[in-house]
Formats: structure tokens, sequence, C-alpha cells
């Protein structure tokens, strides 16, 4: 057996290269689809990622022998693969987006026959790809994941957020019921209060009792005095009268 011819050499070295450097790789039977229809298909996995590529059994299979990949099931029938890489911006491509593409094609195409495929070099089912299929694509599960980091942060600003606000209907609330006139006073404040209401009421008594007891001992002073005068004019009368006696 002579050596390979160099572009077989070629095309296995890129098959080995894609299998390597792919986030995974779909292997399709596209017997019966057109040119039309596998450009359609190519342009549906380009947006998701993918690159539809198509090689000769033997060639795929020498390139998955060096790998270690063990695929000979799957390489029946003419074979197309779907390797998952980068999108057309550059940015990473997306398994379960390639995976739906796929899927969704061959809904309306029949003559797509998904076999299987690889991830991680994992080898996949047809079914396993119908399911990975099924998964929300690689934005969407940023954005959930984005979501679910956010919601407690927002809930944590919400709270600071409120502390002053509500710090504030507070303080207005209290305002409001103790700034009237009619606001009860504390319990605290009332105890001195109902303490010094006998001594004011005692005091206010003493002060009414005094001009009644200043105005008795005058009263008093004047009793005592007209009854002195009253004993000293008798004295003199009777005196006056012993002497008239002795004149006569």
């Amino acid at each position: 057996m002579g050596d390979p011819r160099p572009e077989k050499v070629a095309v296995v070295d890129e098959v080995k290269k894609k299998f390597t450097e792919a986030d995974g790789a779909m292997l399709t039977e596209y017997r019966g689809l057109d040119v039309r229809s596998i450009a359609e298909l190519r342009r549906a996995l380009r947006d998701a990622g993918g690159e539809y590529k198509i090689y000769k059994n033997t060639l795929v299979r020498l390139a998955a022998q060096d790998v270690g990949l063990d695929i000979d099931d799957l390489l029946t029938g003419p074979t197309a693969i779907a390797f998952v890489g980068e999108k057309a911006d550059g940015t990473a491509g997306d398994v379960a987006a390639v995976a739906k593409a796929l899927k969704d094609f061959a809904k309306t195409n029949d003559a797509l026959v998904i076999k299987g495929g690889l991830l991680d070099d994992q080898l996949l089912s047809a079914e396993d790809l119908k399911a990975l299929a099924e998964l929300p694509s690689r934005d969407v599960l940023l954005a959930q994941l984005a979501g679910a980091f956010q919601a407690p942060m927002a809930k944590f600003a919400g709270l600071l957020a409120a502390v002053p606000r509500d710090f504030a209907y507070g303080l207005q609330a209290l305002i409001e019921q103790g700034g009237g006139g009619d606001a009860p006073a504390p319990v605290a404040d009332e105890a001195p209060a109902e303490a010094e209401a006998p001594a004011d009421e005692s005091a206010e008594a003493e002060e009414a009792d005094a001009p009644a007891e200043a105005e008795a001992a005058a009263e008093d002073t004047d009793t005592e005095s007209g009854e002195a005068d009253q004993a000293e004019a008798t004295e003199e009368a009777a005196t006056e009268a012993a002497d008239d006696t002795e004149e006569a």
C-alpha cells in the first residue's frame, strides 16, 4: 500500500484540527439535499456559530482515530459535520443553538438526518442532540445568570433606599403626633406635676388665710384696747366719786 496522497493527508489534518478545537461536533446524513438546501442550512448554522463541512467517511474515520474518538457507528451514508466554533462576529458559538438550528431545519427537510455528535469528547446520540436543542441559548442562559446575581443586589439596594425614606416617614409621623397642643404628655413627666399640685394648693390656701388671720388679730387688738379704756374710765369715775364724798 503506497503513501496517501497529499490532498487526503491535508483533509485528515483539517478534520483532526476541527475535532480538537471545536466546542462540539454534530454528524448528519444529507442524502437527498440539493445545493440550495445545503446553502440555506449553512447560513442558519453560521448564525449560531456552526460550520457545516462535508467529508468522505474514510478520511473522517482516520482523523477521529488519530485524536482518540470512536465514532465509527456514526460514519454511515453521506456524512456532513456541523462543527461548533465562532460566530461571524468573533464571539463564541453556541452548542445548543447549533443543535436547535439542525433540529428546526430537519422539521421541514426530511432528507436531513441527525445521527449523533460529540460534546467535550463525550459521544451523544440523536436523542441527546434533540434534548440539547431544547435548552435555552447561551445568551439566554447568561442573561438568566446575570439576573440571578442582580436580583439580590437590587433587593439590597432597595433596602438601603428604604431606610432613609422610612426614617423620614416615621419622623414626620412623630412630629404630627407629638407637635400638637392636644398631644398627651409623657408618663414620666406627669409624676412631678402631680407631686407639686398639693404644695401649690397649700401655698394658695396659706396666702388666702393670711389676710383673714391678720384681720382677726387686728380685731382682737381693738377689743382688748377698748376693754382697757373702759376699765380705766370706770376707775377714774370711782375715784372722782370718792373724792366728792370726802369733800361733803
